[in-house]
């Protein structure tokens, strides 16, 4: 930003949790960067009018925009931005972004091979090796995806990479969503249930929020029946885990992939304790490459707003905020 004099001032912003190195180094060679978890000075605060938001940090809502004045733009790492109080920076007319589309490939690789490795008990097969316990006998025979009917509960940019990769393994795919979509060829179903009665399998790729809590509860899981897998690559909230937990107990449903949880990085002991579930530590985008990319992302968001251009990608409910 360059000052009537011809100085040039960089826009201050708050960094609201630890960043990877290289997006971090970016951040201080292109801005006047304050780290939220280091003591920051309110008469810095009130200067800062941009924030690099990641899902590691809590309360970015209404009590922390109060201490920001000057704050216009909360540019978030990650696709999700459920850790924004969303309803709260609309009202105060603030731009969120996000990093849609440069995740979708790696967070829709790794849940193919979640998929895989739940049915075919991969996980389950390696700790057989590793125990020496194939010199005495033969791990046994897993379930397949062969046959299966796989329902995509969420068909945005992350949905439709799964679909793609599933097409080439000859299974069906049908979806939900809010609505049905024009240019999709695979069936709709109008709620969650009625895919789950429908499907063996069901991925769940939305984002988090209230109005997805539980979205996988009980009756979901029962409609899914006994030979059901259920893969979430999206937010813990979004599964009753009490509920899961009994329904891999209890036979419900055959088994689970999960690589979100409710209260990261808290895995209750239940879930630990389920021999059918396959558990990753949220790892769904986390490569050098796609971190890096969202990096430059969620940088070149705040860039652009610096330099009176609209942001890459604001999120749906903050897009009519923006000027013309």
């Amino acid at each position: 930003m360059i000052t009537p004099g011809g100085a040039t001032v960089r826009p201050e912003i708050l960094v609201a949790a630890p960043l990877p190195a290289v997006t971090m180094a970016t951040l201080e060679s292109t801005f006047t960067v304050h780290r939220w978890w280091e003591a920051v000075p309110d008469e810095a605060l009130a200067r800062v009018r941009g924030m690099a938001a990641s899902t590691l940090a809590d309360g970015i809502g209404e009590a922390l925009f109060a201490r920001l004045p000057a704050l216009e733009i909360i540019a978030n790492f990650g696709v999700g931005y459920d850790n924004v109080d969303i309803a709260a920076a609309v009202r105060r007319g603030l731009i969120v972004t996000n990093t849609a589309g440069v995740l979708d490939e790696e967070v829709a690789d790794l849940t193919l091979a979640l998929l895989l490795g739940t049915v075919r008990r991969l996980s389950a097969a390696e700790r057989f090796l590793r125990a020496g316990a194939w010199e005495t006998g033969s791990f046994p025979l897993s379930p397949t995806l062969r046959g299966r009917r796989i329902g995509i509960v969420g068909l945005g940019g992350i949905g439709k990479a799964v679909a793609r990769r599933l097409a080439g393994f000859a299974v069906d795919i049908a979806y939900h969503g809010r609505h049905a979509q024009p240019d999709v060829t695979w069936p709709w179903y109008p709620s969650v249930h009625a895919l789950a009665t429908a499907c063996d399998v069901l991925i769940v790729i939305v984002p988090g929020g209230a109005t997805t809590r539980h979205l996988i509860d009980a009756a979901v899981l029962a409609a899914l029946g006994p030979d059901g897998v259920l893969i979430n690559v999206s937010r813990g909230s979004v599964v009753d885990e009490s509920a899961l937990v009994a329904a891999l107990d209890n036979g419900t449903i055959l088994a689970a992939g999960l690589d979100v949880y409710a209260d990261e990085p808290h895995v209750p002991d239940a879930l630990l304790r389920c021999t059918n579930a396959v558990l990753l530590p949220h790892i769904g985008s986390a490569s050098v490459v796609t971190r890096a990319a969202m990096g430059q992302m969620m940088i070149d968001n705040l860039v652009a707003w610096f330099a009176g251009r609209p942001p890459l990608t604001p999120v749906p409910e903050t897009r009519h905020l923006l000027p013309g």
